[in-house]
């Protein structure tokens, strides 16, 4: 079994994730070491768009592999998309995430664990740094605070997940953070790109949602800077199934049945260097 090096761009979210799952499905691929993927495809409402059908597909098997997790659980940890009315000022939305962050910090998961016990990716942007010595930094606001105030250098739009306060630790395996830093940046002055780094990706539980979650994400901060939502970038420098093939074998069968002629044939071609 190999790493491959996968480059993966198109207009449709669902199938630049089905392209990728599907690789990694294919005889001899392990993983991808790196993956990155790109979605380029957004309403004039900055909704990125999607194959209902895959994710319910998707949706269903998480269901039946019995992980407690959804497509729209896994993107809210990045963006609680239900929370952000547009018309109100953004305050209110971080307000409103405040308010509730107790009742999501001690959610327990159909395992009885507590997956936002150190943190969700929303938490981390919008209050970087509680539980230290420091006062906890709401990063999204500063970046649009500056922006607003006429700042132009590129640098100045990132925001951190990764704290090594807390999170460089022995544990074998660490559920949070996967991802560690999100970069906005405007373009011509009339578009916005968002690129995204994870350490560690997981393709079944994980990688869809967090591409929808970063949409949503995307969504709200171009349309606080004024700007259109043109592409988003996920950079993973590891990505893996973490399922065995047996027990994902369903789910790529009915993938397969769903992707277009075109984007099925560029499953067998996706590799180094190669995109469509």
């Amino acid at each position: 079994m190999t790493a491959e090096q996968l480059v993966v761009t198109g207009s449709n979210l669902s199938y630049v994730w089905a392209r990728v799952f599907l690789r990694l499905m294919s005889r001899g691929v392990s993983d991808a070491c790196p993956l990155v993927a790109t979605i380029t495809g957004f309403s004039d409402d900055c909704v990125a768009e999607e194959n209902a059908a895959i994710r319910k597909t998707l949706d269903d098997s998480l269901t039946k592999l019995k992980t407690g997790l959804d497509c729209h659980k896994v993107a809210n940890t990045i963006f609680p998309d239900s929370q952000w009315n547009r018309d109100h000022p953004r305050q209110k939305l971080f307000d409103r995430f405040r308010r509730s962050w107790p009742r999501i910090r001690d959610h327990r998961d159909c395992h009885g664990y507590r997956p936002n016990k150190n943190g969700t990716y929303f938490r981390r942007l919008s209050a970087f740094g509680l539980g230290n010595d420091s006062e906890p930094i709401n990063q999204l606001d500063h970046i649009l605070n500056v922006w607003d105030a006429g700042l132009r250098r590129r640098s100045a739009f990132q925001a951190v997940v990764f704290d090594p306060h807390t999170d460089h630790k022995r544990a074998p395996y660490l559920k949070f953070p996967c991802l560690h830093q999100v970069a906005f940046i405007p373009v011509d002055g009339k578009s916005l790109h968002v690129t995204a780094f994870y350490g560690m990706q997981y393709l079944t539980r994980r990688a869809y949602g967090n591409y929808v979650g970063l949409c949503w994400l995307g969504r709200f901060m171009a349309h606080e800077m004024g700007l259109k939502l043109a592409c988003v970038t996920c950079v993973a420098s590891a990505a893996k199934l973490d399922f065995t093939k047996t027990e994902l074998r369903n789910l790529a069968n009915c993938v397969r049945t769903l992707l277009p002629a075109t984007e099925l044939s560029a499953v067998s071609t996706t590799g180094a260097g190669e995109s469509s």
